[in-house]
């Protein structure tokens, strides 16, 4: 790992390494609900750790590359099961036991938990009144989101690893590589304004605010040829309609490269990428890269990264 890479990595362990020490203090004032809201900002941060490291990898020669890229994962995943472990021993204190438990009723633990229960076993506790009924009620949606959380990050770390092997192969032969974008609800457009600064040698008609805003008119002005997907069982992937509204829109050639499907291409018509032609727009698809959902970078010449 070069210095750069090191030093980032390092300052994420000690950051991971500081909140630990702080978790037990915190512990000690913070309700349930605090808790939980906590554990999403440090998962957040985590995942913003995870695209600084990436970018920094994403310097040198392709060998480097490769060495760096394969640290980052490692370092990643690292941090990743240590934050999970940690969240794992803080919901514990409040009766919540990890997913992977045999003993019926964690469920129920941790939706009584923030609904104000108490959870030890006493036979002779009062039941509970009508409003500590609609405060647990209130308390499942939230109780079962935790819980799905808490799942799906056992798996979330190598599925993406997954993911991002296949894709790698995948542009490699093609001398493409990820230009990360940050995962913040506006990805698509985002990455769409890079492809579009990238052909155009640092400048852009649009920003991603105003591409969305012209996705969106598109699709009501020619709702008919997007109504049946909507009514359709079927369900398309992120992004897909979105990006079928954008090829017409700047009359341009779309391609989606992924490590769970095929190649999708949109706007054919408008591929015009051959010598002195229009540059085609080029995005990668990421099922598993962050645990909120799909995500979309630019794809750009290794030479550039």
């Amino acid at each position: 790992m070069d210095e750069t890479l090191a030093a980032e990595a390092g300052a994420a362990a000690a950051a991971a390494a500081a909140t630990e020490e702080k978790a037990v203090p915190e512990r000690e004032t913070e309700t349930l609900e605090e808790v939980i809201s906590r554990h999403r900002k440090e998962k957040s941060k985590l995942q913003d750790k995870e695209t600084s490291l990436k970018k920094a990898a994403a310097k040198g020669s392709k060998a480097e590359q490769k060495a760096k890229k394969k640290q980052v994962e490692e370092e990643i995943s690292r941090l990743s099961a240590a934050l999970e472990a940690k969240h794992a021993a803080e919901l514990a204190t409040f009766g919540y036991k990890p997913a992977e438990s045999s003993e019926k009723g964690n469920l129920d633990t941790l939706v009584k938990a923030i609904a104000g229960f108490s959870v030890s076993s006493n036979a002779d506790s009062a039941k509970p009144g009508k409003a500590a009924k609609r405060r647990e009620k209130k308390a499942k949606e939230e109780a079962a989101r935790e819980q799905r959380i808490q799942e799906e990050q056992t798996n979330l770390v190598s599925d993406r690893m997954l993911e991002d092997g296949k894709l790698g192969r995948r542009l490699e032969p093609l001398g493409l590589t990820i230009h990360e974008i940050k995962p913040d609800g506006h990805c698509l457009y985002r990455a769409i304004e890079n492809q579009l600064s990238l052909h155009s040698k640092g400048t852009t008609q649009y920003n991603h605010q105003e591409l969305r805003q012209m996705t969106a008119k598109y699709m009501r002005e020619h709702a008919a040829d997007f109504l049946p997907f909507f009514l359709s069982e079927g369900k398309a992937e992120s992004g897909q309609l979105e990006l079928g509204a954008l090829t017409h829109c700047l009359k341009k050639h779309i391609v989606v490269y992924s490590g769970s499907f095929p190649d999708v291409e949109m706007g054919k018509e408008y591929n015009k990428s051959g010598p002195g032609g229009d540059p085609s727009i080029r995005l990668s698809y990421h099922r598993h890269a962050y645990g909120l959902g799909e995500h979309y970078n630019s794809v750009i010449p290794t030479e550039l990264s």
